[in-house]
């Protein structure tokens, strides 16, 4: 009998859970979901940003089951890894368990400007926390 392989259980948390921790869950799902259980969430949960969802959306990531989720939904799951991807998460999040504590600051995405510089600020930090990901995660098994 084949035994089916645990998949190890990722947060990802920032401020808002509104753009990279969003990109972060999705491209982690995407990249490595044969092996890791992605989550997300944010200190002070607001609204998955628009800009976020189309990125993610130019890459073929479905994102109809993105939403925006409070670090309290979480409390009573333990991870393998949580991740806190801007600093304000950093300084403001409680303490997790997990076995693994990463802190990894993301460039922030423009708010401001016009839609295309916008957009190209999202796909530059949807990259590089691509590239992040397969650096951190890409070679590692269960």
């Amino acid at each position: 009998m084949t035994e089916i392989p645990i998949k190890k259980k990722v947060l990802f948390i920032c401020q808002q859970n509104s753009g990279r921790s969003q990109l972060a869950e999705a491209l982690m799902s995407m990249l490595y979901g044969d092996r890791f259980e992605a989550y997300s969430a944010g200190v002070e949960p607001s609204r998955v940003n628009p800009f976020a969802l189309q990125v993610l959306a130019q890459k073929g990531v479905d994102t109809s089951a993105l939403r925006a989720k409070s670090i309290e939904e979480f409390k009573d799951v333990e991870f393998d890894y949580v991740v806190t991807v801007c600093d304000r998460a950093k300084e403001n999040c409680p303490f997790f368990p997990g076995r693994h504590i990463i802190h990894h600051s993301f460039s922030s995405a423009l708010s401001e400007g016009s839609e295309q510089a916008i957009l190209d600020s999202f796909a530059r930090v949807r990259d590089e926390i691509a590239d992040w990901l397969t650096v951190q995660f890409g070679a590692q098994t269960n």
